[in-house]
C-alpha cells in the first residue's frame, strides 16, 4: 500500500469522527522534507489547507531562503501562505528562555492566532487583523481551523527518550499526542525513512536546515549519536519503542484513573485553597506518587517531591513554594495556597517579612528594644510580644471552631467562640477575625487581644511589634 493510501486509511480509521476533512487545515511548513511530504499527502487526500511558515531569523540568508521556498510551495498548490518573521533571540533574552523554547512558544502562539481569526490574507499576504478595518471575511468558513504539524514516528521516539531521561514520570512516556487543542499530528505512525522514500518517489523538492547537522541541541544529539549506538545493540529498537509508546498510553489511562480516585478522596477545596489530611495521605500506598500528582498542578517540580513528602511529618508552619503556590503544613493538614496572599486563608509570616497583605488589610512586623518605662499601647490593632518567646515562621489564618488561647490577664485558656460571646461580637464580625499562630499556639487574636503567655514582662529586652491596618 502506498504512503498516500496509508495516510488516508490512518485518518479514516483513527480520526474519522474527530477530524472533519471539509474544514481548512493550517499546515506548519518549514520547507524540510517532513513538512513538504505533509503538504503532498494532505493535498492528495483532498483536504483544503493553508500554509504557515515561521522565519525565526536565526540562520541569516538560509532563513530567507526557506521563507522564499515555502512561498513557492504555496504558489504551486495554489494555497494561502502566512509568513511571520520573529526576532527570536531578543524574545529569548527578554523572557529568559532557551532559543528552542522561545521558538516553540512563538510559533504556537502565532498558529493559534491564525486559526482564531486574528490574522487575515490581504492581497495574498497574511497580516494581523485590524478589528476596526478588517478587509476580509473572518468567519470560520474562510479561515483554517486546525493546526497540523509534520511530527513523525522518529520525533515521537526522541521525545519519549528525552522525557524519560528528564524524569517527567509516566505522563511523559506517551510521547507526542496526535490530537490536542486543535493541534493535529497525522504523520506520527510514519518513520523518517518512509517520508524520505516518498519524497524521492514523488520527485518532491525540499530544503535542508544546516543546524540539523550539528549536535548542539538535545534532539539532534539523540538522533545522531544515541539512537545509532542503540541500534547496534537492538536492531528493532525503533519498532519496539513505538509499540511501547502505545502501551504506555494505555497504562497512563489506568494510572490516571487510579490517581484520580485517590485524589478525590483526599482533597478538600476551601476558597482558593486545597487541603489534604497529612496522616491519611502518609498511610496510603504510593503516597509519594499521589502527592506529586497533586502538587505538580500547582507548579511544583519533581525535584521538590522529597521536601514535600518531608512536610507530611514536619511541625506546623513548615512550607515549600513553587512559582505560584505555597505548600504549607498546618497541624494535621497540608494546604496549597496561592502566593497572592490576599486570596489565601493561611499566610506564612517569615522573620524577614516587614509587611504582609491579607483579606483584612495589612500586617506590619518589626522587632524593637524594650525598656521598663516604655508604655505599652492600648490600641487593639497593635500587639507587643516578647521577642524571646517568639519563633518564626508565624502563621496568619482565619480562626476556626475549636481554637483557644489564654487571653491577656488570664491564667486559664478560653475558646475563641466563648471569647467572642464575651466581647459581644456579631456574627459578621466573627467571620472576619484572623489569628496569628506559632507552633500550634495562638499568640494574637488580631485586632482583639494577645495571648497572656507571650506578653511583654519585666524580663523582656526585645519585643515583636505587630500592627494591623486596613
Amino acid at each position: 500500500m502506498s504512503l498516500t493510501d496509508q495516510f488516508k486509511q490512518h485518518l479514516h480509521n483513527n480520526f474519522g469522527g474527530v477530524i472533519r476533512t471539509n474544514i481548512k487545515w493550517l499546515l506548519a511548513v518549514s520547507g524540510g522534507v517532513d513538512s513538504v511530504v505533509l503538504c503532498q499527502l494532505v493535498h492528495k487526500a483532498g483536504i483544503d489547507f493553508a500554509i504557515a511558515h515561521c522565519n525565526f531569523q536565526l540562520r541569516g540568508s538560509e532563513s530567507q531562503r526557506d521563507e522564499d521556498f515555502v512561498k513557492a510551495i504555496g504558489n504551486a498548490y495554489g494555497k494561502q501562505v502566512f509568513v511571520q518573521q520573529f526576532n527570536t533571540q531578543a524574545f529569548a533574552l527578554q523572557h529568559k528562555q532557551s532559543i528552542q523554547v522561545a521558538a516553540r512558544n512563538l510559533r504556537y502562539q502565532w498558529f493559534y492566532e491564525i486559526i482564531n481569526g486574528q490574522w487575515q490574507m490581504v492581497n495574498g499576504v497574511g497580516q494581523p487583523v485590524n478589528p476596526e478595518n478588517s478587509l476580509v471575511d473572518g468567519s470560520e468558513g474562510t479561515r483554517p481551523q486546525l493546526i497540523v504539524t509534520a511530527h513523525h514516528a522518529n520525533d515521537n521516539i526522541e521525545t519519549l527518550l528525552m522525557n524519560f531521561f528528564k524524569g517527567t514520570g509516566i505522563g511523559g512516556l506517551h510521547g507526542i499526542l496526535p490530537l490536542i487543542n486543535q493541534l493535529f499530528r497525522p504523520l506520527l505512525p510514519f518513520k523518517k525513512e518512509e517520508l524520505l522514500a516518498y519524497a524521492q518517489q514523488q520527485g518532491l523538492q525540499y530544503v535542508e536546515d544546516s543546524s540539523n547537522q550539528g549536535d548542539k541541541y538535545t534532539r539532534n544529539y539523540l538522533r545522531q549519536h544515541v539512537m545509532p549506538a542503540l541500534k547496534t545493540l537492538y536492531s528493532q529498537i525503533e519498532d519496539n519503542l513505538l509499540h511501547n509508546i502505545e502501551r504506555f498510553g494505555e497504562v497512563e489511562q489506568l494510572y490516571r484513573q487510579s490517581v484520580d480516585l485517590h485524589v478525590k478522596k483526599l482533597l478538600e477545596y476551601k476558597g482558593g485553597e486545597v487541603h489534604m489530611p497529612a496522616l491519611k495521605l502518609l498511610k496510603m500506598e504510593a503516597h509519594r506518587t499521589i502527592l506529586y500528582e497533586i502538587i505538580k498542578q500547582y507548579g511544583f517540580a519533581a525535584a521538590q517531591l522529597n521536601d514535600a513528602v518531608a512536610l507530611l511529618q514536619s511541625e506546623s508552619g513548615r512550607y515549600i513554594v513553587s512559582a505560584s503556590h505555597r505548600l504549607l503544613k498546618n497541624r494535621q493538614w497540608l494546604i496549597i495556597t496561592p502566593l497572592e496572599t490576599t486570596n489565601a486563608a493561611n499566610i506564612i509570616i517569615d522573620k524577614a517579612d516587614l509587611q504582609v497583605a491579607f483579606e483584612g488589610g495589612y500586617i506590619d512586623i518589626s522587632t524593637k528594644s524594650f525598656e521598663s518605662n516604655t508604655a505599652i499601647p492600648a490600641a487593639k490593632t497593635v500587639a507587643w510580644l516578647d521577642a524571646g518567646l517568639i519563633t518564626f515562621p508565624l502563621l496568619l489564618r482565619k480562626w476556626k471552631k475549636g481554637d483557644y488561647f489564654y487571653p491577656l490577664g488570664m491564667r486559664k485558656k478560653k475558646k475563641l467562640s466563648r471569647f467572642f460571646i464575651d466581647q459581644k461580637l456579631s456574627l459578621a464580625a466573627k467571620e472576619k477575625v484572623w489569628v496569628i499562630e506559632m507552633d500550634k499556639k495562638i499568640v494574637w487574636v488580631v485586632g482583639q487581644r494577645i495571648d497572656d503567655r507571650f506578653k511583654v514582662g519585666p524580663a523582656t529586652t526585645n519585643f515583636v511589634e505587630i500592627v494591623c491596618s486596613k
